[in-house]
């Protein structure tokens, strides 16, 4: 088995299609005698995928596509004729040419009156031995989703598969990248919306210099976000969570090709990676328990960072849904498509521009903190007038933006790319753009204005009236309230939060200029405050992300209610309606994730067991100690915080799930960090504490080994490469999931300080570390009765409590199985790839 390619990238669910009147399935493939007519499908053997005519819903049109066969929501994977959709099902013919033997779909188009070829195989791969007997050559539809084109006389022979032209969606063992020997590449493309299939605005290819990056264009030409090169385990600007214990992403060059590639450790998950018509990478992961598609990971992050998302003259804003609007004066240029979350055809003036050889009436209407595009021309001018002057002189011009030095800059043409930020949340690039508009149109936008301003203005006069026979004893009771406030809150220092204002967090971190970190929700800068809570604070500045809203709520609430020596502390919070800031008790050494894998420095044993029983007691706490249980939902080194003193303090609760003492179990979307989610989360069914006692399991476990668990471990302290070395000089054989390797040592009954971060150099308790790997093994059994509660966990690790060996996880063994076969295949692809280079 080759190691073919999920690949990082993308799909699109034609959620909601239909195919009307579906017939009975033809095996799984099609010939010159076995055509497919009307709604015959083909499904594969196993059947997984199915192969047939659909009709996205609504549209009328009619398309040759591969879906999956058993998930109720008809996702379609591949599509043939994106083009040149069937106008209807009545006269379709999928067929093998006895002519040629390509494989070939005969149908009415839309733009035809009588049946014709409206796509084809058409070009028989020139990497492929030529068929012995064309008339005979077969289609057949794969298990893993691909279609192909066999000789009829020698199966092993391909003359052609769907793999090779993919749409706009990857799975497990299909690629993208570029055949070295015919020149082409495997490039995905969008689709228009989720109506239309048709090639959309943006595409995903390897980049075509030769490097192992892999890019999203705009108009295939604009790069817009871009991998990073492939480092020998990951791809630099991807996030680490990509690669997981459910699927791995790698990159292999050979002399006849180079491909983004994905192994699938675990065959019953079902993933896909999109391309999504909004400009996104979108993985999504099928829970069975809900029956439905659960998001996973997307690139960008930021939808706004997509180029020209909301097309010619549309601007862009994080804060609002949909995140495309027109500026005053224009509207969607294509309203219906708009309704489709399709933006790319931007927007139109409402009134023509008004411009002759004598001058032009037109005029001009600011848009206040813009982040500029960068299709502007300078122009020498040194006020705003002059800049002005100058626009208005080209009939061409569509806008201009003057700063304070006296750069003038214009667009000629129409300008894309504009993003909405908001006060005091632009960079050196945030500025006032000046829109041309027609004189009547803007007489129209000011009027507007004006009757609502003349309005307020008489409301204003009522209420400035009403407010002055109050005015002095206002201000005393204002005045009172102030000194009283200030006082509480400097006594509340250790009871309650301080709500702050935006200018004092702004101040307090020098307009956020000392960046510590940052995550799905935000970024996190130091700072300082000099009243209520005078000491450094760690400031996390959400921004504006789809979920952030509800991440503030749920953090500001569970902190806001809870002290214990082992989680954050909560200082206050700023929430406004265009800021939501979290105040945090700084943490000098910061999260465990930088201080365990990413520092020079070596966390002692006697440390790393300190941070192991202080986790534990804060988990303890939250399950147990407090009025409701809490369920934290994503334990992981990156949310759990050291003090000066190396104390470690659980952080990010976000996620955080409060569960009733009258309940045992919540159901939640996954949206935690595969490698330490518990199986029943990934399956999709309500979770307990105990998800938290999997997660703190797995955590322990990269304390002891002092490496990601997913990081191939040879038990030297090298990533092994040559097992079949390994194995001749007495060391275990490499595995991807160090988990496995160390609770099969504890069944065993080898010495458990093996398995220790050999940084340690032995200076290690191997009672202590036995039982350290005992009680991260009991952490993530298969089944949650079988794990114990964190104030099990805190027993056992104080030593209160014997911990007997326990059973290797089966979900571990089957792993185990599987890997060794997996890797070494690809040992040797990496061999090869070496030995060709």
């Amino acid at each position: 088995m080759s190691l073919a390619v999920l690949a990082a990238l993308a799909v699109l669910a034609f959620c909601g299609t239909t195919c009307p009147g579906m017939a009975a399935a033809a095996g799984d493939t099609v010939s010159a005698l076995q055509p497919l007519r009307g709604n015959e499908t083909a499904v594969s053997a196993q059947g997984k995928f199915e192969l047939g005519l659909f009709s996205p819903r609504g549209s009328g049109r009619f398309y040759l596509g591969i879906w999956y066969k058993n998930i109720p929501v008809q996702t379609v994977i591949w599509v043939a004729n994106r083009v040149t959709p069937l106008s209807g099902v009545d006269s379709a013919e999928l067929r093998v040419s006895p002519g040629d033997g390509n494989l070939e779909l005969v149908g009415l188009s839309q733009s035809s009156t009588a049946p014709g070829v409206v796509w084809s195989s058409n070009k028989l791969s020139s990497s492929s031995v030529p068929s012995s007997s064309p008339g005979s050559n077969v289609a057949v539809m794969r298990d893993n989703g691909n279609l192909v084109l066999v000789d009829g006389g020698n199966s092993s022979n391909v003359l052609w598969q769907s793999f090779d032209h993919p749409t706009d969606t990857l799975v497990p063992e299909a690629w993208l990248g570029e055949n070295k020997l015919t020149g082409e590449y495997q490039t995905l493309t969008s689709s228009r919306n989720a109506e239309d299939p048709a090639p959309g605005t943006f595409t995903c290819t390897v980049d075509p210099s030769g490097s192992s990056e892999f890019f999203l264009l705009w108009n295939g030409s604009r790069a817009y976000w871009r991998s990073g090169v492939w480092t020998g385990r990951v791809f630099a600007n991807m996030p680490e969570a990509v690669n997981n214990v459910l699927f791995n992403q790698t990159y292999v060059e050979t002399p006849a090709y180079r491909r983004i590639t994905s192994v699938l450790y675990n065959n019953a998950t079902i993933t896909r990676m999109v391309l999504d018509f909004t400009g996104q990478i979108k993985q999504y992961i099928w829970v069975p328990y809900s029956q439905s598609w659960q998001f996973f990971w997307a690139a960008p992050t930021v939808q706004c960072d997509v180029y020209a998302l909301c097309g010619a003259f549309g601007i862009c804003s994080q804060r609002s849904q949909p995140p495309c609007q027109c500026p005053p004066g224009f509207a969607p240029a294509m309203a219906r498509e708009w309704g489709l979350n399709d933006w790319s055809g931007g927007c139109h003036r409402k009134a023509s521009l008004h411009c002759t050889g004598n001058g032009s009436t037109d005029g001009f209407m600011e848009l206040p903190y813009m982040n500029l595009t960068d299709d502007s021309l300078a122009v020498s001018a040194q006020s705003k007038a002059e800049c002005e002057s100058a626009c208005l002189k080209n009939c061409s011009c569509q806008a201009y933006t003057f700063s304070g030095s006296g750069g003038c800059a214009v667009w000629y043409g129409g300008f894309r790319n504009l993003q909405q930020l908001y006060v005091d949340g632009g960079g050196s690039s945030s500025s006032s753009l000046h829109v041309r508009l027609s004189d009547s149109e803007l007489r129209r936008v000011r009027g507007t204005n004006r009757k609502s301003g003349h309005l307020w203005l008489v409301l204003g006069i009522v209420l400035a009236c009403l407010a002055a026979l109050g005015a002095s004893g206002l201000a005393a009771w204002v005045l009172l309230s102030r000194r009283k406030r200030q006082a509480k809150m400097r006594n509340q220092k250790d009871s309650s939060l301080v709500v702050y204002s935006y200018a004092d967090l702004r101040a307090a971190t020098k307009n956020f200029s000392e960046r510590l970190g940052g995550g799905g929700f935000g970024s996190v800068y130091r700072g300082a405050l000099n009243g209520g809570y005078a000491a450094d604070v760690a400031v996390k500045k959400l921004e504006g992300l789809r979920q952030g809203d509800k991440q503030f709520r749920t953090e500001v609430n569970t902190l806001g209610l809870i002290q214990h020596v082992n989680l954050v502390r909560l200082v206050g919070f700023c929430s406004s309606r265009q800021d939501k800031l979290l105040v945090y008790e700084y943490m000098p050494n910061g999260s465990l994730d930088t201080y365990l894998f990413k520092s020079s420095l070596c966390p002692s044993w006697h440390d790393r067991c300190g941070i192991m029983l202080g986790v534990a007691r804060g988990l303890a706490y939250l399950h147990e100690g407090c009025r409701e249980c809490i369920i934290h939902c994503d334990i992981k080194p990156e949310n759990i915080l050291l003090d000066k003193d190396l104390c470690p303090k659980i952080a990010d609760f976000g996620m955080a799930k409060l569960v009733g003492r009258d309940f045992s179990r919540v159901l939640t979307t996954m949206r935690g960090t595969v490698g330490y989610l518990a199986p029943e989360w990934i399956s999709g069914l309500p979770i307990s504490a105990k998800a938290d006692v999997y997660s703190f399991g797995m955590v322990v476990f990269e304390l002891i080994s002092g490496r990601r668990n997913t990081e191939r471990y040879d038990g030297t302290g090298r990533n092994s490469e040559d097992d079949a070395a390994a194995k001749a000089a007495g060391r275990p054989p490499s595995t991807p999931f160090f988990p496995v390797w160390a609770a099969s040592r504890l069944s065993e009954g080898d010495a458990a300080a093996a398995v220790a971060d050999p940084r340690l150099r032995g200076d290690v308790s191997e009672e202590e570390v036995e039982r350290a790997c005992r009680v991260a093994c009991w952490c993530i059994q298969d089944h949650e009765e079988h794990r114990p509660t964190m104030a099990q966990v805190v027993q056992a690790l104080e030593g209160v409590v014997d911990v007997h060996v326990p059973p290797v996880p089966r979900a571990l063994q089957h792993l185990a199985t599987n890997y060794s076969e997996l890797f070494s295949e690809m040992n040797l692809e990496l061999a090869r790839t070496r030995s060709n280079v």
